[in-house]
């Protein structure tokens, strides 16, 4: 075994973070492998000046694994924006799969719409656009809904994670995933409060909230990552 004179070094958060080694995991093992379409959406989106809300093409990338390795065909989405993760859902669903995704905003999914329909999927899209919990509670108002979706993906305002939460884990079924982005909220969920800038501070702490839940939750059993800005996937497991 080589002499190691400061082991340390290879647990450094700072190290594991940084941006250079972000750039190398996109270069390396992203951008080589992002299907055209998704390429071409994400780099629509950067036209648009909220293109940093998107879903970074790194979680993305986990996404598609998980995806085929779930192979759903009934599928939840909260939070739209211009449609980078429901295209990437959309491709790796059967041709009959169905999408349900919700989201304030039709015109930033407008931004993406031109390139799902050219991919050929928005067959299999529902987008409504509205606040997700009504549309949440509506769909529990029917008994058959629950446990009838096979994945989750929630991309949208953080201060209402934990509502969302206990809507979809009843739509969800058991062996299902339910996947949040940005659960660690730039690495601020880690920082001293004080350094926080006050704007970010109520996402740091429903960030911060929200994991603690999930860590309490026995219906889930979960994974915190590390991956893009932090994607926490849960399995329901009751």
């Amino acid at each position: 075994m080589e002499n190691i004179k400061d082991p340390s070094i290879y647990r450094n958060p700072i190290i594991l973070q940084s941006e250079d080694l972000g750039k190398y995991i996109l270069e390396t093992a992203v951008y080589p492998r992002e299907p055209e379409p998704l390429k071409e959406l994400r780099e629509a989106t950067n036209t648009h000046p909220w293109s940093f809300i998107a879903t970074l093409p790194e979680a993305g990338q986990l996404l598609t694994i998980l995806l085929k390795l779930l192979n759903p065909k009934k599928t939840i989405e909260v939070g739209v924006f211009t449609g980078y993760s429901l295209l990437l859902t959309a491709l790796n669903i059967p041709d009959d799969g169905k999408i349900t995704a919700i989201d304030i905003d039709r015109k930033a999914y407008e931004v993406g719409l031109p390139v799902i329909k050219k991919a050929g999927v928005e067959h299999k899209i529902n987008f409504i656009e509205s606040p997700a919990l009504p549309i949440l509670d509506k769909l529990l108002e029917d008994p058959a809904n629950e446990g009838s979706f096979d994945f989750a993906f929630v991309d949208a305002d953080k201060e209402n994670y934990v509502n969302y939460h206990e809507r979809i884990i009843k739509l969800v079924k058991v062996g299902g995933l339910l996947v949040y982005d940005n659960t660690l909220w730039g690495g601020r969920v880690a920082w001293p409060e004080e350094q926080v800038p006050p704007q970010r501070r109520s996402g740091r702490q429903a960030a911060i909230e929200f994991n603690k839940m999930i860590t309490n939750d026995s219906r889930v059993e979960f994974s915190l990552t590390s991956v893009g800005d932090g994607l926490n996937i849960c399995r329901r497991i009751a």
